[in-house]
């Protein structure tokens, strides 16, 4: 009984603890947004040189792919003006296309508040406005990079406040353009060409609000690990490599319940609260797993218990779970693994390049 008392208490601690980036402030329940994009039932009764289209609900993306590439340039420019908001979020539509159609998908909404989304330089691969918003942004060329990272993040993120002033390597946005920075292979700018590594600040969960019962228990990362794992099958239908996945605070729950289901070459948790499942292997994946904490984050404070759905489990950066350790002496706080200098960042950069075997 006393045992069992004791769980009890870890579990109520770990329901106060475990949080996102945003600090201690008092997290409010959302609602995942699921399922297909805006406007699909629209698309659904459209059709294309007496075609029908391919169902968003349940056309896998490889089946999406195949459909385009059956397309002439003024059928798919024809759905591209019609249909923006599914074309823009359709995993296995061509990359050119979704960025076109995301960025007529934004100006339509007329918010300001997503406006600068729209800008020419912006490669915007998916974007979403129900709720607090989606987005996806792409750094680099992903349709010729030798080397894909996925950047996945935890609480406190959404396309509201994506391009919100922050510290300049922490959000999303700022841990891809630093790690492509790290990689030798672009400016982060997300305007260059070249090079052979390409890192997407994916947001394409509802992620949870401040410190709450969201933030500690696992069903808006279930709901966003179907969604990561069709956002990796997108990607490989278009002929991208085999991401990393590049997972921060609750985004690394959102990984460990995605990682079978996704074709990672590495996948790695840093700032974690733990990936629901008690060892490396047990998460069923032939991804390399990598774990990083650094001596102040916060969330080593966080009871690594899991109860009743309560807590995420345990520790990724323990021996006993069996991850590759990530050196993280000199990080500072709980978003400080992609600071200059860092390394972390170091070694975040090459794992990005396929560098560490």
């Amino acid at each position: 009984m006393r045992r069992f008392a004791r769980t009890l208490v870890t579990a109520a601690v770990a329901v106060a603890l475990v949080g996102g980036t945003a600090g201690w402030a008092s997290g409010d329940s959302q609602a995942a947004v699921t399922g297909p994009p805006p406007g699909t039932a629209a698309w659904r009764a459209d059709t294309v040189y007496g075609r029908s289209l391919p169902d968003p609900a349940t056309a896998a993306p490889r089946e999406v792919a195949t459909f385009f590439a059956g397309l002439d340039d003024t059928a798919r420019r024809r759905l591209l003006r019609s249909h923006p908001l599914v074309v823009g979020n359709l995993e296995g539509a061509p990359l050119p296309l979704r960025y076109e159609a995301n960025r007529l998908a934004v100006v339509a909404t007329g918010e300001a508040r997503y406006a600068s989304l729209a800008a020419p330089d912006r490669r915007i691969l998916a974007f979403d406005p129900r709720g607090r918003g989606q987005v996806a942004e792409v750094f680099g060329d992903l349709e010729h990079a030798e080397h894909v990272s996925v950047i996945v993040p935890g609480s406190d993120n959404d396309a509201a406040g994506y391009d919100a002033r922050r510290k300049p390597t922490t959000g999303p946005a700022g841990m891809a353009r630093a790690l492509r920075e790290a990689t030798g292979t672009g400016t982060g700018t997300g305007t260059g060409t070249g090079g052979s590594v390409a890192v997407v600040a994916w947001i394409g969960y509802t992620t949870p609000v401040g410190v709450g019962l969201d933030a500690a228990d696992g069903r808006l990362a279930r709901a966003g690990a179907v969604r990561l794992a069709r956002f990796t099958a997108g990607l490989d239908a278009v002929g991208a490599p085999d991401p990393v996945l590049f997972c921060h605070s609750y985004g690394s729950v959102v990984c460990g319940l995605a990682a079978r289901h996704t074709d990672a070459r590495d996948i790695v948790a840093f700032g974690s609260p733990g990936m629901r499942a008690d060892t490396a292997a047990a998460l069923r994946t032939g991804a390399r797993v990598w774990a990083a904490r650094g001596p102040s984050d916060w969330i080593a404070d966080v009871p690594n218990v899991e109860f009743a759905g309560i807590g995420h489990g345990a520790d990724p950066t323990s021996a006993a779970f069996g991850a590759r350790r990530v050196p993280a002496a000199d990080v500072q706080g709980h978003t400080g693994y992609f600071a200059a200098g860092t390394q972390s960042l170091a070694a975040f950069a090459a794992i990005a390049k396929g560098e560490v075997r």
